[in-house]
């Protein structure tokens, strides 16, 4: 039986048993389309970084015997969408059966689920054999809740994989969960290694972006393109955090400093979710290598890593496909400001977020406490679009799928689900930024003044959010101290934060 099978820019997954033998009657196919560049305006290094790692896997495969229809974005038998393309080649090959893999994206998984219904061949869908959680997991494991604590997940993966236990109900090192050791400010006190980058020359790529006229933003070094796109690649770097990162992994891995674009960060969330690497293997390395150094990596930097990887990923996702396609326009807090132009430049005189803007422009990349606390805080203190906000974050990261963006995004960041995935709404005043980062030394505004012109404009946007929003939190636990300041603020001085906050967010190019 002639077999057709889609392989999707994020369904890299070279241990999949699609792959563990050839066969001559299966075609695989895959393909660089407008349908995916433009629905969102990408960072150049995004769509660069796809398309190499792309032709990397087919080239892979063909390597192997495997037959591969590979599309690149102006080939001339490309149409350009995926369905169309799918119909050429079924009448051209004459396929009997199409095969997929399920797509983590809820707008591909509906236009294949529509694809399926229209064509009058068998098809048959399959997992990516990548993530350690189904799509439904988590819906099972919340069923009758009507909170959705993330931590509670983390310990039932942990126990069902039997990660970093001494039995089935006691964790390694007498705790679950690290997390206050991992909330230390970076002074310069250890020296950060250069991270592991690559000298990939992407100029036929970007020539071709601009030849057929694929609007981007952001920034790129042509030259030398500094992402893995390949296995070995991501194993490379793998390596490279365990060995030279990962000891001070977790006491910084909240911290934020204007000349460390990646502090100790891994650098592995695109090799991870295009699938060049698998989650539960880069969770057993850095256990493993853990181990072998005890005596110098404490296990706060460990689960802390680990955290990340089988907490949030697996819970984010698992969140993604309980709610969608609802979530997508969920605004709770009914916010509709435009989200200012300087997202797009990095050209303001608030110095956080200008570097977290710039850092992010130029390398495709900001970590997680850049993305909540900077960008995401003020986005959600100026009442922005959450829609907006998640085309912003979907364009600008190289690691941004859906399923991982909104939720962060819409639930985590701007708090437009209600308080699903975030009991509480993660905004701040200047002084947390002070706390966590270097940023506010070099700033045009005082983070230690609350009022005036050279005030640290998150002050008085904090105090103003409150206030406006208090009706959604007067029933939130998690928000009493902070209302009750409110309460105690005098008239006069809440006064004064809401005129300036006013001012800015009518006003972001004075800022």
């Amino acid at each position: 039986m002639k077999k057709l099978r889609l392989i999707l820019g994020d369904q890299l997954n070279h241990k999949h048993s699609w792959y563990q033998e050839q066969d001559d009657e299966v075609v695989y196919f895959m393909a660089e389309m407008r349908q995916e560049t433009d629905y969102v305006k990408h960072h150049i290094q995004k769509v660069v970084a796809f398309f190499m790692a792309m032709r990397e896997f087919a080239s892979w495969l063909q390597e192997r015997g495997h037959t591969v229809v590979y599309y690149q974005l102006d080939d001339a038998r490309n149409t350009q969408s995926l369905t169309e393309n799918l119909q050429q080649l079924i009448a051209q090959y004459d396929i009997e059966q199409f095969e997929y893999q399920l797509p983590d994206e809820y707008r591909l998984d509906e236009l294949l689920v529509r694809f399926r219904e229209s064509v009058n061949i068998p098809v048959q869908s399959c997992d990516t054999e990548h993530f350690m959680s189904s799509r439904t997991d988590l819906q099972e494991f919340f069923k009758g809740k009507k909170q959705f604590t993330m931590e509670y997940f983390y310990r039932m993966m942990r126990k069902r994989y039997d990660i970093m236990m001494i039995n089935d109900k006691d964790p390694e090192g007498g705790k679950w969960n690290f997390d206050h050791s991992n909330r230390n400010k970076w002074k310069g006190e250890t020296l950060i290694p250069h991270e592991r980058g690559f000298r990939k020359d992407a100029r036929k790529i970007v020539e071709l972006l601009e030849k057929e006229g694929v609007k981007t933003i952001g920034r790129i070094t042509e030259k030398h393109f500094n992402w893995p796109t390949s296995r070995a690649d991501g194993l490379s770097v793998l390596r490279y955090f365990c060995e030279n990162l990962l000891v001070h992994f977790g006491d910084y891995q909240d911290a934020m400093d204007p000349d460390q674009a990646y502090l100790y960060h891994s650098r592995l969330s695109f090799a991870m979710n295009s699938k060049l690497l698998d989650p539960q293997e880069v969770i057993e390395t850095v256990i493993d290598y853990w181990r072998d150094h005890s005596d110098d990596i404490s296990i706060s930097q460990v689960e802390g890593f680990v955290r990340q990887i089988l907490g949030w990923r697996e819970y984010m996702r698992g969140m993604y496909w309980m709610q969608m396609p609802e979530f997508a326009t969920v605004n709770t807090l009914e916010n509709t400001n435009e989200l200012p132009d300087f997202y797009w430049t990095g050209k303001t005189k608030m110095n956080c977020l200008s570097c977290s803007i710039n850092n992010s422009l130029d390398n495709a990349y900001a970590h997680h406490i850049q993305r909540l606390m900077v960008t995401g805080n003020y986005a959600l203190l100026t009442m922005c679009d959450p829609s907006q906000v998640d085309e912003w974050y979907l364009g600008i990261y190289i690691d941004a799928i859906e399923w991982v963006e909104i939720t962060n995004t819409r639930g985590m960041s701007q708090w437009a689900d209600g308080g699903k995935i975030a009991t509480k709404p993660y905004v701040s005043s200047g002084s947390y930024i002070n706390k966590m980062s270097n940023y506010c030394k070099g700033c045009h505004y005082k983070v230690s003044k609350k009022t005036g012109e050279d005030a640290c404009p998150f002050n008085a946007l904090y105090w103003n959010f409150l206030s406006e929003k208090r009706a959604h939190f007067e029933n939130n636990n998690r928000m009493n101290m902070m209302l009750s300041l409110l309460d105690k603020m005098d008239k006069k001085t809440l006064q004064a934060h809401q005129e300036r906050a006013q001012d800015i967010i009518e006003h972001p190019e004075n800022y």
